[in-house]
């Protein structure tokens, strides 16, 4: 999983490198639009701790200044989720999204990370195989993508 954008230190992660970090566990129930409701138990490094580790360029002291930052989480199949640095940050949202490294206590190992968001209902920002997490301020984004 490729790490990069605004950070001091991009890096690629495995998912055994991820298993290294403090970990957290949580049962998340969520609506998935082909299997219906479905619930697990993820084990994994919360988003936040990944992201701090690797020295975001945000200003932690500006709090309005942290709100133009995105995440983008990409995964093997071309599937990607956006979410928001105030979702993540504990000044603000302060949610338990995770890099999953197992599911119901299987190793992910082969398929690469998973993007677990509990509070989301619906099972759409559910990332599998990840392969890259992108932080960066919004008008950059906006610039990337106007030109794909």
């Amino acid at each position: 999983m490729k790490l990069h954008g605004h950070l001091d230190q991009p890096s690629d992660l495995t998912v055994e490198e991820l298993r290294r970090l403090p970990s957290e566990r949580v049962t998340a129930g969520f609506n998935c639009r082909t299997s219906g409701a479905r619930q697990h138990l993820f084990e994994g490094p919360r988003l936040w701790d990944v992201l701090r580790a690797a020295g975001p360029r945000v200003d932690l002291d500006t709090r309005k200044a942290r709100l133009r930052y995105l995440l983008t989480v990409s995964g093997a199949d071309g599937h990607f989720a956006l979410l928001s640095w105030a979702e993540i940050d504990p000044d603000f949202g302060g949610q338990q999204i995770l890099l999953a490294t197992s599911i119901d206590g299987v190793p992910l190992d082969a398929d690469g990370p998973q993007l677990v968001v509990p509070a989301d209902t619906c099972g759409a920002r559910y990332v599998s195989g990840i392969t890259a997490v992108w932080v960066g301020p919004l008008h950059e984004w906006a610039t990337a993508t106007a030109t794909v």
